[in-house]
């Protein structure tokens, strides 16, 4: 027999029960013949008792006491996966002496915890700045850049900090309402037009030195270029500057240009700004950065793309197969508005998504008939994704707020 001391708990086997494993490190032990080698295999060698010591988890080598004397490595769910296989690696044991059922659920439970870590790591870069307060140390006007740092990117520092964040978060408001109002019939007068101006100019000149301290204070400018919060700063002040660039443009036309010309590039000029304008309305992603809902969104998208690329090729899916159906079904009803499958898209689309808005609608009892399953199938369809995005929004929203009272 073979005295076998792990973590305080003794076993003994028989030598030659271990000899039929001869790779695994207690059937090298069982083997060898050269003391030198044996006390390589373990942590210590008890001469009056004739024990070999190992430090340990005895609970574990319970079940590899068991594979010795039975042949099969048993695997209960209450054990960590981490652990098992730190354990069974170190006794030399592989996992195909498992039971095929045993190994199928111990593989799933491994694979959950290691998307679990997986996300856990995410999530708590998710909260953490692009630089670190200590980053700063030793780096030409280092505690001044600190100082606006702490300003920029952590609200919690001081109450000036909060005041900038709340600020920041008004600013974006004022700017889409500013934005929404200037669309206003009443308010596109000489008065509302100074006005709407004034206050975009307000909102240009906080967004662009808050862009401009971020910039300052960061300690790579490279990586400020990628985080993707600061392409977003950038885009919120962007257009002002473009449109006032293109009023400059368009001021220079007036003079050197003859009228017809002018004409025309007046009414260029002026789609192109109003395509400028309307790029503000991205300002209101800046909310993000304050926002842990807003937050816990976008990384539920990311982690959930697969799911909902999913859910789209479905619904093109079902939009071509209705889309195709009804047309076949309806293309000889004198006035219908499925004259062809491309036509049809749009019918399809609403009714998958249940919307229905009615602006065309099948004449023919089949038409109906393919109209109700489409509709069937796009309660089906809508329902099945809907709930796992939602749970996993909800886990996710915890978490990042868990994160950040612990922060």
């Amino acid at each position: 027999l073979l005295n076998i001391n792990v973590g305080g708990k003794l076993f003994q086997i028989a030598c030659k029960v271990l000899a039929q494993y001869p790779i695994t490190r207690l059937g090298k032990l069982a083997l060898y013949t050269d003391p030198a080698k044996k006390l390589q295999l373990c942590d210590d060698y008890l001469v009056q008792k004739n024990e070999y010591f190992f430090d340990r988890d005895p609970s574990i080598f319970h079940y590899i006491f068991h594979f010795y004397r039975s042949g099969v490595l048993w695997v209960m769910d209450e054990m960590c996966p981490s652990n098992f296989v730190e354990e069974i690696e170190y006794w030399g044991i592989h996992l195909k002496y498992s039971q095929r059922c045993c190994r199928i659920l111990f593989e799933e439970k491994q694979d959950e915890l290691s998307d679990y870590l997986k996300i856990e790591r995410e999530l708590e870069a998710e909260l953490e700045p692009l630089d670190s307060g200590a980053q700063f140390d030793g780096k030409f006007l280092g505690r001044f850049r600190k100082m606006i740092w702490n300003l920029i990117e952590n609200p919690y520092s001081s109450v000036p900090a909060k005041i900038i964040a709340v600020m920041s978060s008004f600013f974006v408001l004022i700017s889409i309402v500013g934005m929404t109002l200037s669309t206003v019939e009443e308010m596109k007068n000489k008065t509302g037009k100074m006005w709407m101006e004034q206050m975009e100019m307000i909102c240009a000149i906080f967004f662009t030195s808050e862009y401009l301290m971020r910039l300052i204070s960061s300690s790579s400018f490279k990586n400020f270029l990628r985080a993707a919060f600061n392409a977003i700063d950038l885009v919120a002040i962007l257009p002002f500057y473009i449109q006032i660039l293109f009023e400059n443009m368009d001021e220079g036309d007036m003079h050197y240009h003859e009228e017809l010309h002018k004409v025309e590039n007046v009414s260029k000029l002026g789609k192109v700004l109003k395509l400028i304008k309307l790029m503000r309305i991205f300002r209101i992603l800046k909310l993000a950065r304050h926002s842990t809902g807003l937050r816990a969104f976008s990384f539920t998208m990311r982690q959930c793309y697969q799911q909902v690329c999913c859910l789209l090729l479905f619904i093109a899916m079902g939009v071509f197969t209705f889309s195709a159906l009804i047309h076949s079904v309806e293309h000889d009803v004198p006035g219908t508005d499925f004259t062809s499958i491309p036509y049809a898209w749009w019918w399809a689309a609403v009714s998958l998504s249940t919307v229905g808005y009615g602006d065309t609608v099948p004449d023919t009892i089949l038409g109906r008939m393919v109209a109700f399953v489409c509709i069937s199938f796009g309660i089906i369809l809508n329902g099945m994704p809907i709930s796992i995005l939602y749970n996993k929004f909800s886990d996710y929203y915890a978490k990042l707020k868990a994160h950040e009272m612990s922060q």
